[in-house]
């Protein structure tokens, strides 16, 4: 069996969907089913999101499945940071985003469990209603590449205009984005440039409150 065909199997154990796996990397929708070689920048974001997997594995199929030698940390078992929306500029690019996360509340959410969210935020304003209404709480994980985007998809991106949760379009000029709301009415579509952005997380889940 191939590469892709054990992810299948992988994603499969995890009861992930193709679309939880595609969330999780950023990789682009339909990889799994396209045919060609996985490449090596492929199984590095692979195993950057999934270091559970065997490498060995991954790749020829021979042996467990699973690393023995990594416990898998869950957040079902340590309970996910809620943090002020304002606070999305303090997050920062590196690996020590902990050492903020740990002074905010926790919470425990099963069904976030297998998608490696990160941080949750709750929604201010009704730029994205009805998708998402005021209050509602996002479940979120930080892009390493801020220059990746799956287009049409739901960002939490902090610029130097703050906070913003927008869709992501291409835009004519390849050095800006097109973020785009959902209460267009009120909100009209803008551009901001590439450079502008100091962080960008994928919107992964929503707790809607009633």
């Amino acid at each position: 069996m191939d590469t892709k065909s054990n992810l299948l199997i992988f994603i499969k154990e995890k009861k992930l969907s193709k679309s939880d796996f595609y969330k999780i990397t950023g990789l682009s929708n339909g990889f799994l089913d396209k045919g060609g070689s996985v490449t090596s920048s492929n199984l590095e974001t692979i195993l950057k999101h999934f270091p559970e997997i065997s490498l060995e594995w991954l790749v020829t199929g021979q042996g467990p499945m699973l690393r023995k030698d990594l416990p898998v940390a869950r957040p079902s078992d340590t309970g996910v940071p809620l943090i002020p929306i304002d606070a999305i500029a303090g997050i920062p690019a590196g690996d020590n985003l902990g050492l903020r996360f740990i002074d905010c509340e926790h919470y425990i959410v099963p069904e976030f469990a297998n998608l490696n969210v990160e941080y949750m935020i709750r929604v201010s304003g009704s730029s994205m209603y009805p998708k998402y209404s005021n209050g509602d709480i996002l479940a979120c994980r930080r892009v390493q590449d801020i220059l990746f985007f799956q287009w049409g998809k739901i960002y939490v991106i902090d610029s130097s205009q703050g906070a913003l949760v927008k869709r992501v379009f291409e835009d004519e000029d390849p050095e800006r984005i097109l973020l785009v709301s959902d209460n267009k009415e009120k909100y009209p579509p803008f551009s901001i440039p590439k450079s502008d952005i100091r962080s960008v997380s994928i919107v992964l889940g929503v707790i809607r409150l009633e």
